[in-house]
């Protein structure tokens, strides 16, 4: 598997360290986060080959869950027993990086088929890039989100940041990756994932959780450490998640259907302070 970070030359330089007697630049290694594409391939079992589903561009690790979420969060399948088999596979790459993803659905689930106006290449910062229009990303979730009786303390949610940015340890190495944190309604982290983009590690965090059987995430709230966009909102409501949180701003497009589903969508958590865009019921003051 390809490394989730490289070391590169780099000129540093630090105008302010001139006032101090220091040397204006410097070369040394940095860390940068490591971005490759991964191929999800997806059909029914048999000898020929699974047909491409999906290409993105993600940091490696946590492949498969990232692949499992990513079927889950599309409509693809709906539990881990929609799935046969996942296996990493080599690719064409010298040396290989293993940037394929086979998965065999169970024969009861139907292959996906695609509509060549919806393009499921996602890049790191936009995963419905190319896709025709909303109603082509709207799927409907099999969970009822609004009938959730969880309820979280505004201080909780306050005091969260500061655990999903202690335990980035990626981050800590490179400064480029963001992460999603699934945390329990008393605020105890359960799972944290991190990626160059930020989709990806909600499906990774969801892929997780659906190998795990926990899906509906019932009582649970899922904080990202970038924006709320339409789409991180429509995963959290495919995989049961009453409450998004985000250290950043939502979209329009985010609210409105956290209003629609009966979802409780939080944004700008930093400090004490946050916005409450939808569902503030579930917030206790």
């Amino acid at each position: 598997m390809g490394r989730a970070s490289g070391r590169r030359s780099v000129l540093r330089i630090d105008l302010d360290s001139v006032a101090a007697g220091g040397r204006v630049s410097v070369r040394r290694q940095d860390n940068l986060a490591a971005e490759e594409p991964l191929e999800i391939r997806v059909g029914p079992a048999g000898p020929n080959r699974r047909a491409p589903l999906a290409v993105t561009m993600r940091t490696p690790g946590d492949d498969i869950d990232l692949a499992i979420g990513f079927l889950v969060t599309e409509g693809i399948i709906r539990t881990a027993d929609d799935v046969r088999t996942a296996q990493l596979c080599a690719g064409t790459d010298t040396p290989n990086t293993y940037n394929v993803v086979d998965i065999v659905l169970a024969d009861d689930v139907p292959a996906p088929t695609t509509d060549p106006a919806r393009n499921f290449y996602t890049t790191s910062s936009c995963g419905v890039c190319g896709k025709a229009s909303i109603d082509a990303v709207r799927t409907r979730s099999r969970h009822d989100v609004s009938t959730d009786p969880v309820t979280v303390p505004a201080r909780t949610l306050a005091d969260l940041p500061d655990q999903l940015r202690a335990a980035q340890r990626g981050f800590d190495r490179t400064g480029g990756l963001h992460a999603a944190g699934l945390f329990s309604a008393d605020g105890k982290l359960v799972v944290l994932r991190e990626d160059v983009g930020r989709h990806n590690a909600v499906d990774k965090v969801i892929g997780w959780a659906v190998r795990e059987q926990r899906l509906p995430l019932r009582g649970h709230l899922l904080l990202v450490s970038g924006r709320a966009s339409f789409e991180l909102t429509q995963k959290a409501w495919m995989a049961g998640i009453p409450l998004l949180a985000a250290v950043s701003a939502p979209s329009t497009l985010a609210a409105e259907l956290a209003t629609e589903a009966g979802m409780t969508l939080v944004g700008f958590l930093r400090g004490g302070t946050m916005n409450v865009y939808a569902g503030d019921t579930r917030i206790t003051l």
